[in-house]
């Protein structure tokens, strides 16, 4: 699980980073104003893990808004 745990924080920081907000803003984002953490990037870990950090991040975003977050 570390290696998950670790990869959730790298996600949560760079899209933070991309959409120029504060990374507390995004972990809700993920977990209170949708179940994208939990639904999408844990499950998905295995195969996001193995791509570039702008695909990552491009990829969750692209989550966020199909899931009615505005960012």
């Amino acid at each position: 699980m570390e290696g998950k745990t670790e990869f959730v924080v790298f996600c949560i920081e760079n899209i933070a980073i991309r959409l120029n907000m504060d990374a507390s803003e995004v972990y809700r984002a993920l977990t209170e104003q949708s179940d994208i953490l939990y639904s999408y990037i844990i499950p998905n870990y295995e195969v996001l893990h193995t791509q570039g950090k702008d695909y990552i991040v491009d990829d969750i975003i692209d989550v966020m808004r199909e899931d009615g977050i505005s960012v």
